[in-house]
This record gives structure tokens, sequence and C-alpha cells, in this order.
């Protein structure tokens, strides 16, 4: 007889129906690859909820109502309507309400006014479970947003009923975001502050600190952030609580779609290519010195940078990186928006390097792919990386990483001095000088072309798959289900 683990996925973005960051491709593609890689003699029933964000093409996919309630609220119930469909085998489900207006984006800069929007979207995702009578066996939330969900479901818990037997697990994408000024929301839908716990008296009422208190496993998104974030570094001031909390911390990479990104049939590119014919690779590289209006120089190193541009992603390390290696040859391109201060700092290296350095301040999905599949080696300078796709990409398109060694860079990119297993370069300290270093190395390495097609190689060989990373979830869902109902 057959088993069914039934599993409440819930996230505020989700590629194809709205994304915005890395979230929205774990949730995009995690539960997919949950339900494809269960085991003989176990079906794996998970359910995906989204918010009705007014960027969801509500035209582009049949919506189907499915049932109204009302939230409670202080002023008065609030009503969630309920839509769904079925995406690549995954039901999925919609809510609309008040407190998701349809003009609004999907995080609109002001935690107060997303704190409403996502406290609604949470307790209606758990009434939806009551509404519908099917019971989850684990909720995975995600980030501050959905944290709410967890804190409600402990305390529906504790009473028994519905819930009792229902086991929760938070992801942890990026800590610093806790949800600070989401505080009055939380209390407006009836959940009060944690008075009273483990939790420094600052966070007992913020979204995310509240869900890292009572999810029954914490998982953050790559092994080494998962130790980082007990650090008074990386830990944004909760590092003793998740201290208190260490036993039940669990760290699981992100997975790349393989499909998606595939340098094989990439329409996106001048040359299809695989490991086994790089020599196809190099028109790509010809086509991007001469889409940026760069020399045509096949023989000398390409760097290329996709990145959000922001103090987290280390972009202004780049240049003054660069500066101590100017009588070298390199080029760079880069791509990428965010902080003005520090998109002024890339246009200033841009004409300081006049004949070497291009920038596109902008979001350019296709220009990326051309980026990744052209570009000789990619730059990640991260001051942290809980997880990070770029890396994963760049070595599925043959694009050597040189990145610091933090979170999820650390996890995936081997640099052990020439090792055998080698996959990119890494760097320690988040400075220049460091950088610069790690600069130096890689164009030692392109001048041994034999070694320099090794890295490749040997990163378009690794299994960023997410089927790998499902089974990880899988195991820790029936772990923590297992331990959830010993008690």
């Amino acid at each position: 007889m057959q088993s069914i683990l039934r599993v409440l996925f819930l996230a505020a973005e989700a590629d194809p129906f709205v994304k915005i960051g890395g979230l929205g491709d774990v949730a995009g593609s995690l539960p997919r690859a949950l339900r494809e890689i269960a085991p003989p003699g176990l079906a794996v029933d998970v359910r995906l909820a989204l918010p009705l964000h007014g960027a969801i093409h509500k035209k582009s996919y049949a919506l189907q109502p499915v049932v109204s309630f009302p939230v409670a609220h202080q002023s008065g119930p609030l009503q969630a309507d309920v839509y769904q469909l079925e995406w690549n085998g995954v039901p999925v489900y919609f809510i609309a309400g008040e407190p998701v207006p349809a003009a609004a984006p999907v995080y609109s800069g002001d935690n107060l006014i997303d704190g409403h929007k996502y406290t609604f979207f949470s307790l209606a995702a758990l009434e939806l479970c009551r509404r519908l009578d099917w019971q989850p066996d684990v909720l995975h939330a995600n980030d501050w947003h959905t944290a709410p969900a967890v804190y409600a479901l402990q305390r529906l818990r504790s009473a028994g009923g519905f819930f009792q037997h229902t086991a929760s697990v938070l992801g942890v994408h990026n800590l610093p975001y806790l949800g600070v000024g989401a505080e009055p929301a939380l209390e407006a839908f009836g959940l009060p502050a944690a008075s009273g716990s483990a939790l420094p008296a600052w966070a007992v009422q913020m979204p995310l600190p509240l869900g890292l208190l009572s999810a029954d496993q914490l998982v953050a998104v790559s092994p080494t952030y998962a130790k980082e974030i007990l650090t008074p570094a990386f830990g944004s001031g909760l590092h003793k609580f998740l201290r208190t909390r260490q036993a039940t911390i669990s760290g699981i990479l992100n997975g790349l779609d393989m499909l998606a990104w595939d340098p094989e049939q990439d329409p996106a590119l001048s040359a299809v290519f695989n490991s086994q014919n790089l020599s196809s690779r190099l028109a790509n590289k010809l086509a991007l010195q001469r889409e940026f209006n760069l020399p045509e120089a096949p023989n000398t190193l390409l760097f290329g940078m996709v990145s959000r541009m922001d103090h987290q992603k280390g972009v202004d390390l780049m240049p003054p990186a660069f500066r101590a290696l100017a009588d070298q040859p390199w080029q760079v391109v880069v791509l990428g928006s965010g902080t003005p201060a520090i998109e002024d700092q890339v246009r200033e290296f841009e004409a300081e390097f006049p004949d070497r350095v291009r920038a596109a301040i902008r979001f350019d999905a296709a220009l990326s792919r051309r980026i990744f599949a052209g570009s000789d080696a990619l730059l990640i300078p991260s001051r942290y990386e809980p997880c990070g796709l770029t890396q994963m990409i760049a070595m599925r398109y043959g694009c050597v990483p040189v990145a610091r060694a933090t979170g999820g860079l650390r996890d995936t990119i081997t640099d052990r001095r020439r090792g055998a297993h080698n996959t990119g370069l890494l760097f320690k300290r988040a400075r220049a000088d460091d950088f610069a270093v790690a600069l130096g190395r890689a164009l030692d390495a392109y001048n041994l072309p034999a070694y320099w097609q090794t890295l490749q190689r040997r990163g378009m060989a690794q299994d960023f798959s997410w089927a790998r990373f499902a089974r990880q979830y899988l195991d820790l869902y029936l772990s923590v289900i297992q331990r959830q109902r010993s008690r």
C-alpha cells in the first residue's frame, strides 16, 4: 500500500508566475522535483500557495475559483478568495484579498504594508487546508514573509485538532531580512509577541525571528551558510539565539534547472556547445566582445559579472582589484543594477579603462546568458552569499567562477591550488587586495590552456540538479515528521 506525504509549500514568489529573486527559482522548482523523485511506495502530494500578486497575469493562466472564507483581523474579518491551477503536476493555490492589492508590487519596500499582505496570506493558507480537509504532514515556509504561518501553526498545534500532527520547516534564504516594521501587522492579525522566549527582546514580534523560534526545523540554503548564521558576522544579532537551535539547523543547497540552463540548446547563444566541443564556445566570446564594442581578442581573458549592485555582492571591490592588475591583459563586461552609488563606481571604472571595461546598467535576462556563455570567468566577490545560482550557471556554461569563499559559493566551487578536483578560484577575505590575488591566479591559469579547459570541463560536469537536493529535502521532511510525532 502506498503512503502519502503531504507538503504545503508557502512562498512570496515562484517562477514562472512571479519571480524577483532566488526564492522564485526555489519555489518554482522544488515542489515539482519532490514529486518526481518520490521513491516507490511513497507519493509526495506537495502543493504550492502564493499570494495573487498583481504581477501575475491572470489571463495567462486558467485560474479556477476554489473557496472563499474570512480571516480574522482586529478591524473585522477580511475575505480570502482562493484560486487554483495545476502546473507541471503541482496544484498551485493563489490567495487574493484586500491586503493583497492588485496594483502593489510583490515587495513594496514598506514592511508594514508587506507585513499585512503576507500575514494575511500566511493565515489564509493555513485556513485553506482546513477548508479543503487536506491535512499537511509538513508546512514548508520561506523567509520572513511566510514565517507567520509557522508561528501560527505552533499556536494552533498546541491546542490539538486539525494541525496537531503537522511539522514545520522554515527556509532561510537571507537572514538579514527579518521583517523589521511588520510587527503591528502580526498583532492586528492576532499573533502576539513571544515574550519570555529565548529570542532577544527586540525580536519578539518580528516575523522571521518568530518563525526561527517556532519551526521544527530550520533550513539554510547551503551547509556553509547554516554555520555562518551562528556567528556574529552573519547572524544579524540572532547568533546567540540561533546557537540554542543549532541541533535543528540544516543546510541544503538550492538546485539549478538543468533544462532551462543548457548550453547545448540555449537559443540566446551565438553558438551552442558542450564540454566535448569547447572550441565552439569561442564564437560566443567573440560575439560578446563585438556586442560590447570591445576589441575582438580571443586570447585575452574576458571576465564577466552578472550581479545585483549592492554592498552584499561586493561589486565595489572590483575596480580597485583590477587597478592592481592594470599592467596585465584582461577585459571586463558587467551587467546589473541596484544601489546608485555602486552603479556610479562601475561607470567610473568603465571610464577609467575605456578599451577594456564595459557596463550595462540594467536587468537583461538574455544578455546574462550571453555573458555566461561568452566570458572566460565570472566574478562573484560577495561579502556573503547564502547559496547563489550564478556560480552554478557559470560552471554549467564553461565559465570559470572567481569568487569569495562564503556560503554557497564555498560549497559549490572547489579550489585547492591546482587540486585534482578544482572548478574555480576562491579568496577568503572581502578585500580588494585578496580579490586581486585571485584575479592574478585566474590570469596565470588562463595562460595554461590545457589546465583552463580542465577547469571548464570539471565545472560543466557538476551535478547541481534539483533532483539531487530534493532528495535531501525529502529525507529531512520524513525525519522532522518522525521527530515531531514522537514528542
